[in-house]
């Protein structure tokens, strides 16, 4: 299994990031209610979400879902505090039958393995026929507001390389692009927060908002990589 590493050490920084994401964000929703919505419209009845953290898709749904949704996280830490169902286990190693789901998502999760092709390979096997997947990726370029204190790391699935490598496994992939001014942190702590969020020690997080001028507007860049199964029912 892959998982950041401080995800069971440390889950508070992976909370502190979902927090910034909803305080800060302005005029949009957020990346888990738009997945949401593109399954609620795709009429999706078995959804897998891969990477399910603490549950923020099911939080961006109703109380009573439309669809049975189902997470794996490989973090036990994370889990724990997932409303289920939900099982720990490994997105390249999926425990689950062939052609069980309608849609598997996996929401900005990839960039955390050595190797997400293996991860692909296996909610394709995990779809029925003519299932959807929708695969999130962060940009190389993200945030340039804030690239004279940090820059994002480069992973193995970024928005830049994440739609070729969804296609060389399902084929065919619809690219969603976003390239907009989605947040704006308006002091030093939203600023330091934003950063620790992003793996910055804090000590180097709290030095660098310093010089960071506030209300500081952060443009977001990332790909939603949509596919789908496309073989025949057997």
């Amino acid at each position: 299994m892959a998982v950041t590493p401080d995800y069971d050490a440390d889950p508070e920084r992976f909370r502190l990031a979902t927090r910034v994401t909803r305080r800060y964000l302005i005029g949009a929703r957020s990346l888990h209610d738009h997945v949401a919505e593109k399954l609620r419209a795709a009429g999706a009845a078995r959804v897998l979400d891969v990477g399910c953290g603490e549950g923020a898709l099911n939080a961006a749904l109703p109380d009573r879902p439309p669809f049975l949704l189902a997470g794996l996280d490989a973090s036990a830490e994370l889990l724990r505090a997932h409303p289920g169902p939900a099982v720990r286990g490994d997105a390249a190693r999926l425990p689950f039958r062939d052609g069980t789901f309608d849609a598997v998502t996996a929401v900005n999760m990839l960039c955390h393995l050595d190797d997400p092709v293996p991860a692909l390979r296996e909610a394709r096997r995990v779809l029925a026929p003519g299932g959807l997947l929708l695969a999130s990726a962060i940009s190389r370029a993200d945030s340039p507001e804030l690239a004279p204190v940090w820059c994002p790391p480069r992973t193995p699935f970024d928005a830049e390389d994440a739609p070729a490598l969804v296609c060389a496994v399902f084929g065919e992939v619809e690219v969603e692009r976003w390239d907009a001014p989605l947040i704006t942190l308006p002091h030093r702590a939203a600023v330091r927060d934003y950063l620790i969020a992003r793996q910055v020690a804090r000590a180097d997080a709290d030095e660098a908002a310093a010089r960071v001028p506030t209300p500081r507007p952060v443009t977001k860049r990332g790909a939603l990589v949509v596919s789908r199964r496309r073989d025949l029912a057997r």
